[in-house]
């Protein structure tokens, strides 16, 4: 899409250039462009059918948004473009809030989220409006820099690649200020070992303005932004506890009068010990993204007519041939050619055993080959392998702001403000009302010094990094952090059957003719011959069948399916439907047959299937039953959410007695059968407002849209990616146990966020009254700001222990 073109000097007149998206027809492209011409100030309006996108030119002051406005209000959206940036230079929660607002002031700019533990901002914007130049000039001209990153592993902080420089700068800070600190404690012991007044200054100068020379520039930037951040603060207060020193050794005629460079020196040295510490324990955070970077080999083995190659994974394509050895990691995602192994993807799925592979199965690259040499056809590479989509599934998660970050983001805005105000009314306070203005600076110093945003800005960020590392090296890919902060209120779970709760690969065990003319090999071939065309495991089991008992199946045409009902098809000029008891019902079979003949197996638990011919007798040709084999997860992950007090429901288009037999073996609360795909999310509506937020599990495209319409919808990734899309969590090896895992990482997760918040708050509204009083010296002030940001990172971290609920 081309940049704007501006054209004010000449007419004040503005031409935009935007994609819009869901036109399907010229009228569509007319209905645009009449709504654009009635907004007010558009000189005119042009819209591009085949390239999707406007041209607009408009006088005067009109803005974007009241463009985007008259799209939408025709109907359509205007298209938006996500970009991903690295941030250089934020210190707390106030300058993650600063960078958002400088960047939603962008035109263009739909969405701007800045993480302050990832050090990322994620942007959503209209094509054409702002170039990641211009955006980049903004956040710079506000203090900070924004760098092009893919992803937070692969583009790590500076501060942790400086990590040893920024470690030394601590120790010299920490031998300079020591000196100062260590004749104050020797006067606990009634010993005097105070230095010359120019001595002391001459030890704390270096660290005033060398060492925390980061604090004056940090500062100073946010000044001239018309902003504050924690750097401001430590440099206003370090600055008065020193000048205050250095005015009183200039002046006074005292031979040791009061100095307080200990003070300014000391804070320094905490407050970068703390950010130091801080660093090295986020680096911690992002260890989960790291090890599945880790999992991917830099080079491939392909088999070519002339021998085998070595290849780097750029040049991997789909359709080769990998040539994996005992003990190597499989490069990209593919099917066994050749061979027969035990693969391990624990590091990839979360599944603890190796699993068996041999040829025609699936493997996933990133997995560890066992002790056979396998052949592999590459049918995914680069991004679209699934340890790609993982990776960007947990970044994504992890970049994400939780709910509970709003009312933080409303704190952090406003922070530094407010501290420097309550600081200017401690130092007015004390001084006037007292007398004594060096009591009065050395308490605002306090205030300014014990004020720490950081820890409210790391508070949920860290939890939540954490939090979905540790689900995604159990099998748990949790999309976003609202469904990580829903998930802990769940109190009912729905679950879907075929391939939920049983394998999904049912079998056909029983074949029975009800009309004596037809035979149970016809009745095979003819119900084979309408599904010959559908993917649905009920059409597989019957084509395996018809396979293995040479049944004759003959072509079919006029195919149809109804969701949630069955199929119809003309075969040898024959109508035939082929469905469920309940669309026998509607349309005219007999009931009292059908469930006479079907009543065993559904009490037995199977599906049952019904063969009829329209314009017939009411009785239908004859059933086909399947059984589907349990999981054998399956009942201990209902124990599972049993003693987490969470209620389970099945929801399942199968027949009442089939589906009731299902539950009474797992345990299972509830039952709804006979569903079909259009009222499960009706159903899904039904449960909460009875019991509260509703998970749905499922993994079949009939699940989706329960899957939207749940608090949370958690899918298997041995399903559809149709579900996978549409739900918040995507369980990695189709084990229903990990829903009770999901769930508990959650609660565990959002009791740290909780933990973390409490603390970071209470940090502030007790220590900046505390130190308003005069009861908080400027030194231990600066421990605890220190310690703050620290212990809201080291507490995030005690999540890594999480190993799940069995």
């Amino acid at each position: 899409m081309d940049s704007l073109t501006d054209s004010k000097p000449a007419s004040a007149s503005r031409d935009w250039s935007f994609p819009v998206e869901g036109m399907t027809c010229a009228a569509c492209a007319t209905r645009i462009e009449k709504v654009l011409r009635r907004v007010p100030g558009v000189e005119s309006a042009s819209i591009n059918l085949a390239m999707e996108s406007a041209a607009v030119r408009t006088a005067g002051d009109v803005g974007f948004d009241a463009l985007r406005g008259a799209v939408e209000k025709a109907g359509f959206r205007v298209g938006e473009q996500e970009l991903r940036f690295a941030v250089r230079g934020m210190t707390c929660a106030s300058c993650a809030a600063r960078i958002e607002k400088v960047l939603m002031r962008q035109p263009g700019v739909v969405s701007a989220t800045v993480n302050l533990a990832t050090e990322i901002a994620e942007i959503r914007l209209v094509p054409g409006q702002s170039s990641s130049s211009e955006l980049m000039a903004a956040v710079k001209r506000a203090g900070y820099e924004l760098l092009a990153a893919e992803s937070p592993a692969d583009a790590p902080p500076p501060a942790a690649g400086i990590a040893i420089g920024e470690g030394a700068r601590v120790a010299i800070s920490a031998a300079l200020s020591l000196p100062l600190v260590l004749p104050m404690l020797a006067e606990l012991a009634g010993r005097h070992w105070m230095l010359d007044g120019w001595l002391q200054f001459a030890l704390a100068a270096p660290v005033q303005f060398w060492l925390g020379a980061r604090f004056y520039r940090a500062g100073w930037k946010a000044l001239r932004a018309g902003a504050g951040n924690m750097d401001l603060l430590v440099a206003l207060g370090t600055s008065a506890a020193f000048g205050l020193s250095l005015w009183q050794l200039a002046a006074s005629r005292e031979a040791m009068p009061h100095l307080y460079f200990e003070a300014s020196a000391v804070v320094i040295t905490l407050v970068r010990l703390g950010k130091w510490l801080e660093t090295r324990a986020k680096r911690q955070t992002t260890e989960a993204i790291r090890a599945l970077n880790a999992l991917r080999p830099d080079t491939a083995r392909v088999r070519r007519p002339d021998g085998d190659v070595e290849i780097s994974l750029a040049q991997l394509r789909t359709g080769d041939t990998l040539v994996v050895r005992p003990g190597e990691r499989l490069p990209a995602d593919g099917t066994v050619l050749e061979g027969e192994s035990q693969v391990d993807e624990s590091l990839v799925t979360g599944e603890s055993l190796p699993v068996a592979r041999a040829v025609g199965d699936r493997v996933t690259g990133g997995a560890v080959n066992g002790d056979g040499l396998l052949l592999v056809t590459v049918t995914a590479v680069g991004a679209e392998t699934t340890l790609a989509r993982i990776v960007r599934l947990v970044e994504n998660a992890q970049a994400a702001k939780a709910p509970i970050q709003q009312l933080v983001d409303r704190v952090a805005a406003v922070f530094v403000p407010v501290v420097m105000g309550i600081a200017l009314l401690t130092l007015l306070g004390w001084g006037l009302a007292g007398g004594d203005w060096e009591r009065a600076i050395l308490n605002a110093v306090g205030v300014l010094v014990i004020a720490c945003p950081c820890a409210l800005g790391l508070a949920t960020p860290t939890a939540i990094m954490v939090g979905t590392g540790a689900a995604a090296r159990r099998g748990i890919l949790i999309k976003d952090a609202e469904a990580l902060e829903l998930a802990h209120e769940l109190r009912i779970v729905a679950f879907d059957k075929t391939g939920t709760l049983t394998r999904g690969h049912p079998e056909l065990l029983a074949c029975e003719p009800v009309d004596a003319a037809t035979s149970a090999g016809e009745l095979l071939g003819l119900a084979a011959a309408i599904q010959s065309g559908s993917e649905h495991p009920l059409a597989r089991a019957v084509a395996e069948a018809a396979r293995r008992g040479g049944a004759p199946v003959t072509g079919a045409s006029d195919l149809r399916a109804l969701p949630g009902r069955g199929m119809s098809a003309v075969v040898a000029g024959r109508v035939l439907r082929l469905g469920s008891t309940r669309w026998m019902i509607e349309t005219g079979i007999d009931a009292m047959t059908m469930q006479a003949l079907a009543g065993p197996h559904e009490a037995a638990g199977r599906t049952v299937s019904w063969l009829a011919e329209d314009g017939a007798a009411r009785c239908p040709l004859g059933l086909l039953a399947f059984g589907d084999e349990i999981k054998p997860e399956a009942a201990g992950a209902i124990r599972a959410l049993h003693a987490i007090d969470v209620r389970t429901v099945l929801i399942s288009g199968d027949n009442a007695r089939s589906a009731g037999a299902v539950a009474r073996t797992l345990g299972i609360d509830d039952v709804r059968a006979e569903v079909l795909p259009e009222d499960k999310a009706r159903i899904i509506g039904e449960l909460r407002s009875a019991g509260g937020r509703v998970a749905m599990v499922g993994d079949g495209i009939n699940d989706a849209p329960a899957l939207a319409a749940a608090d949370v919808g958690i899918a298997m990734s041995t399903g559809t990616d149709v579900a996978m899309h549409a739900a918040g969590i995507t369980l990695m090896h189709g084990d229903p146990a990990l829903v009770a895992d999901a769930i508990d990482i959650s609660r565990r997760t959002y009791t740290k966020i909780r933990q973390n918040l409490f603390w970071a708050f209470a940090y502030n509204v007790i220590g900046i009254p505390l130190a308003a009083a005069g009861l908080l010296s400027p030194v231990v002030a600066g421990a605890a700001m220190a310690f703050s940001s620290v212990s809201v990172v080291t507490n995030a971290l005690t999540l890594r222990r999480w190993k799940g609920t069995k």
